[in-house]
């Protein structure tokens, strides 16, 4: 078992202003300012299994003159005055599961946890977050806002996230430098306002609380506010097609686009919410163009819709859908597309070692955002010695770990892998356009308003790859090693 250290000698890529697109979509491709490899240089951060490198400096490259490519030669090709979505962000899951367990520990491991996660320039630099609205599987019990049948909601009260959810949010905060970006979700309405009268097993929102939940998401986000979260986002309904043994609300298409347009919309902008970015979806990539055509298509709904979220459990449909997130791109550019929810399961400290468990999330992020998404966020960012805790003993993989009851930290290799993109993609960048010549070789790249370019490059074979990293008529040769994800960071000598 590994445990993180704070990372050394690493760049710090802080953000300013740049000429960058407004383009949201993949499907939109905006040519940009020249850019020139001329007097710049690469250094290489790589995280590879069998050593010991995670997120280490392991070369600096030179570019050099370069002409027609070979077949034979394996070549990344990178264009950044091609240019796409602009980047928000990447970050987790503040859960109630999360928060308890941060709050376990003792503070000089609280501390050490805060800085790996959000410290720009010793961490890995999360911008973004989510939280859930009244309980999910990942709390200790169930609850929400309100008393038993209080349509008016007069009794609501946050005081349940006060313990242990909101300090641990303010303290990312904090140390993120910067207040990034944060989302809420709910998993269920309270059970009377429902048809099954359970907050368990999906069930439906009775049509005569429709107004009164609209209500709720104003409530919540306001006592939020008032406790000094800012809260960017919110989406209308986690897993909307999912009857779950947790905390689960079914809604068709057609209920979700007409609860958007008749009533939460309206809603939010009643009560100066307007602004908050409302999140369709918040599921799987299998269903997600039906979704968003439904609710994209009706101009009314449309209106109130920042973004469509989705989520990567699509499994048994045989892969993961990569392409049907491009669809949606190519369908409705300017809809902003992002992934809201991601992890691997179920814990076990006997895989917790496994490769695999990073190489899936460097193969979605990559997917994802070459697919034209603007943030990610995963799941749980914590969470304890047993994968909860969980009220329903539905125990998962986070990438950080925690055994309180050594108070130690242990780090998956999966959360190096989403460190690859997080510390050195910063919020504001440009995707840009970037070609591999190799299959076995993935990747995709980034330009940061401070002009440095982000190229992340990922091995999952057991093949040591000697590549060239081209752009224009200069090239810089390196190697992919066997099992790895490596970011090459171009920036002035």
């Amino acid at each position: 078992m590994k445990h993180w250290s704070l990372l050394t000698g690493i760049l710090l890529l802080a953000a300013c202003t740049g000429n960058n697109s407004t383009d949201k979509s993949s499907a939109a491709v905006k040519t940009g300012d020249a850019f020139s490899v001329e007097g710049k240089h690469v250094i290489v951060y790589t995280t590879a299994e069998g050593t010991d490198y995670r997120l280490s400096p392991t070369d600096t490259l030179v570019f050099s003159d370069f002409d027609q490519p070979l077949e034979t030669q394996p070549s990344l090709f990178i264009d950044p005055a091609r240019r796409c979505q602009v980047f928000l962000g990447i970050g987790g899951a503040f859960t109630d599961a999360a928060a308890e367990t941060w709050a376990k520990l003792p503070g000089e491991v609280q501390s050490q946890f805060m800085k790996a996660y959000f410290d720009p320039s010793s961490g890995i630099g999360y911008s973004f977050g989510r939280t859930n609205m009244n309980s999910c599987d990942f709390s200790s019990d169930m609850y929400t806002y309100v008393e038993e049948g209080d349509r008016e909601l007069t009794t609501f009260s946050i005081a349940h996230d006060e313990k242990y959810k909101i300090p641990f949010i303010k303290r990312a905060m904090e140390t993120a430098v910067n207040s990034f970006p944060l989302f809420v979700s709910p998993w269920s309405p309270p059970a009377w306002m429902k048809g099954n009268n359970d907050m368990l097993f999906g069930g439906k929102l009775l049509p005569e609380f429709y107004q009164p939940w609209a209500n709720y998401y104003v409530r919540y986000i306001n006592a939020l506010e008032q406790s000094g979260v800012p809260v960017w986002g919110l989406s209308v309904q986690n897993e909307p097609m999912a009857r779950q043994t947790w905390e689960s609300c079914i809604y068709t298409a057609a209920e979700e686009r007409d609860f958007i347009k008749n009533y939460l919309g309206p809603t939010l902008h009643s009560n100066n919410l307007g602004d908050k970015k409302l999140i369709a979806w918040d599921h799987n990539r299998d269903l997600i163009y039906h979704r968003a055509s439904e609710i994209l298509g009706d101009a009314e709904a449309a209106k109130y819709v920042w973004g469509i979220g989705f989520h990567w459990y699509e499994v048994w449909t045989g892969g993961r859908q990569y392409e049907n997130v491009k669809r949606v791109a190519e369908a409705f550019p300017e809809t902003n597309l992002l992934l809201t929810e991601a992890c691997n399961y179920p814990f076990s400290w006997e895989t917790f070692d496994q490769w695999r468990w990073g190489e899936i999330y460097g193969e979605n992020m990559i997917h994802d955002f070459n697919n034209g998404a603007v943030a990610w966020t995963d799941w749980n960012i914590l969470l304890d010695e047993t994968g909860g805790p969980n009220h329903v003993g539905n125990f998962c993989f986070a990438p950080v770990h925690a055994r309180v009851s050594e108070g130690t930290l242990h780090y998956m290799n999966s959360f190096y892998y989403i460190g690859h993109f997080s510390k050195f993609i910063r919020p504001g960048a440009n995707r840009i356009i970037s070609s591999s010549s190799r299959a076995q070789l993935l990747t995709t790249a980034f330009l940061n308003t401070d002009g440095t370019v982000a190229v992340v490059v990922m091995n999952p074979t057991s093949e040591e790859i000697s590549y060239r990293l081209c752009s224009g008529s200069k090239a810089a040769v390196t190697v992919s090693l066997p099992h790895s994800i490596c970011t090459l960071v171009i920036r002035d000598i």
